[in-house]
């Protein structure tokens, strides 16, 4: 006769079961509220941060997925409730200022706006933030910069990583789609507007997508842009990925200035196309990275779209070669991956099944894989973590 599993085993193999939302087990979130053995039936009682909460369904397969394995479970039961306002209260304090769950940074919420020249309390900045926050430029749009983003996002999540995407690119964002994750993010506590990111195939996510509909414009001035990206930085619960990828708009404008001023120890890697005029117009963008005023670093060159291989094995450079090479010359960085142009890139942002997730086997995936190895091994210079006034949009 089988021996019963116990609750503590129960609870152990829970342990590594995290909250798709924010990122931490949910035993030290105290989520699991109860466990009952009865024989080979275990039933977990799990209580959700809010009502209707999103990813509800994604927790009960979690929990299902890491209890049934336990020698003498014949069936799981998961039963939802959700936590009172005292419960939140003591949730949100346990996840400290607005920083890294299980870490004390002062106490109390401290998601500061940052008024005049004050820095705002931005945790990738804080002193032993282990994030590294990889932005994803390019000069001009329509060089597949946003694919780049959310498949190599996808990519290092692949390798272990905890990665979240921010979609800075507020006039056209579109990760969202890209990651079938277009819904409304939760909100974790109205008065303070504190969020949590939208999860979808391992990643957390927000984007003004998450917000406004499709078929509304964006008709704002730069102090409106700065206000949201300070937002998504100051009010969403982040926890403590290893790295935040963040796709930003083409060219040199309003936001590739705010997230100079509120990340600027920021990794740029520049995103091109083969023609030499992609790549001139590119630079520019690289040009920027390390205007005296901002001094990013520029970590390398991605070259997208480098040829299309038909059914014979033969390859067609479309779009010439050599740009992206050029380019990494010209910056003197390296050229870290160049990525096949595939009907089924361009299909997997339309149906929000990125590539890396539809065929992790083939040469795309493959080439996505080795671009976040190489960023994977490359020593993050020394980060200046500086807010700079000076870049303040009037």
């Amino acid at each position: 006769m089988a021996v019963p599993v116990t609750e503590s085993q129960v609870i152990d193999a829970l342990r590594p079961v995290q909250d798709p939302e924010i990122g931490t087990s949910i035993v030290e979130l105290e989520m699991v509220r109860a466990v009952i053995v009865d024989g080979g039936l275990v039933t977990v009682l799990i209580a959700l941060t809010v009502a209707g909460c999103p990813m509800k369904a994604e927790i009960e397969s979690r929990v299902t997925e890491a209890v049934a394995p336990l020698p003498g479970v014949e069936q799981v039961k998961v039963e939802l409730t959700v936590m009172s306002p005292q419960e939140l209260d003591a949730l949100k304090a346990k996840m400290g200022a607005g920083g890294h769950a299980g870490h004390d940074h002062g106490g109390g919420h401290t998601f500061a706006q940052g008024r005049g020249g004050e820095a705002p309390d931005i945790s990738f900045n804080r002193a032993g933030s282990k994030t590294r926050v990889l932005a994803i430029t390019s000069g001009k749009g329509g060089v597949g910069k946003s694919s780049v983003t959310v498949n190599l996002s996808v990519a290092l999540a692949n390798l272990g990583h905890d990665v979240a995407v921010l979609d800075a690119d507020i006039y056209g964002f579109s990760i969202p789609k890209m990651l079938g994750a277009d819904v409304q993010p939760t909100v974790l506590d109205e008065e303070e507007k504190l969020l949590l990111p939208v999860a979808a195939h391992g990643l957390r996510i927000i984007s003004a997508g998450n917000f406004i509909p499709d078929d509304q414009a964006m008709i704002w001035r730069g102090p409106m842009l700065h206000q949201m990206l300070r937002e998504f930085l100051t009010r969403v619960w982040w926890g403590d990925p290893d790295f935040l990828v963040v796709d930003m708009p083409p060219g040199t404008g309003d936001i590739a200035l705010s997230v100079a001023q509120y990340l600027p120890g920021a990794e740029v890697y520049v995103v091109t196309t083969p023609q030499p005029a992609a790549q001139r117009v590119a630079q520019r963008s690289a040009m920027m990275a390390r205007n005296d005023k901002i001094n990013q670093p520029v970590m390398g060159v991605i070259e997208n779209m480098s040829w299309f291989t038909a059914d014979d094995g033969t390859r067609y450079r479309l779009f010439g070669e050599g740009g992206g090479q050029q380019l990494a010359d010209e910056l003197d960085v390296p050229l870290v991956g160049q990525i096949p142009l595939v009907p089924e890139l361009r299909q997997g942002g339309d149906t929000g099944l990125p590539i890396t997730i539809t065929d992790p086997a083939g040469e795309v995936a493959r080439v996505f894989e080795e671009i976040a190895k190489r960023i994977e091994a490359t020593s993050p210079p020394k980060p200046t973590k500086v807010f700079r006034p000076e870049l303040r949009i009037q």
